[in-house]
C-alpha cells in the first residue's frame, strides 16, 4: 500500500489499529480505572485536622457574609421596587 504515489509505507510503520480483540474487557477497565483513582489519591496532600477545621469556619464565615450581603441588597431593591411602582 502507498500513501504517496511512487513510495511503499513498511507494514512496521504504518498505525495498528486497535481491533475488539485487543481491547480489555469490562472488568479488567474498570480495575485499571480503580487501580489509577487510587494512585492519585494518594499523591494528595492532606490537610491536618487543625487546618481541616480552619478552612470549614472560613468557608462558613464568608458563606454567612455574602449572605447577608445579599439580603440587605434585596432587601433594598424591594423596598425601591415598591416605591416606584407603588402598592
Amino acid at each position: 500500500m502507498s500513501d504517496i504515489v511512487g513510495t511503499e509505507v513498511p507494514d512496521r510503520d504504518r498505525p495498528r489499529g486497535t481491533g475488539t480483540d485487543e481491547r480489555p474487557g469490562l472488568g479488567a477497565r474498570l480495575a485499571l480505572f480503580y487501580r489509577q483513582v487510587i494512585a492519585e489519591l494518594r499523591k494528595v496532600v492532606w490537610p491536618t485536622r487543625k487546618e481541616l477545621i480552619t478552612y470549614t469556619w472560613v468557608v462558613i464565615v464568608f458563606v454567612a457574609v455574602v449572605a447577608t450581603i445579599v439580603a440587605i441588597l434585596d432587601l433594598i431593591f424591594a423596598k425601591g421596587v415598591l416605591k416606584v411602582f407603588g402598592s
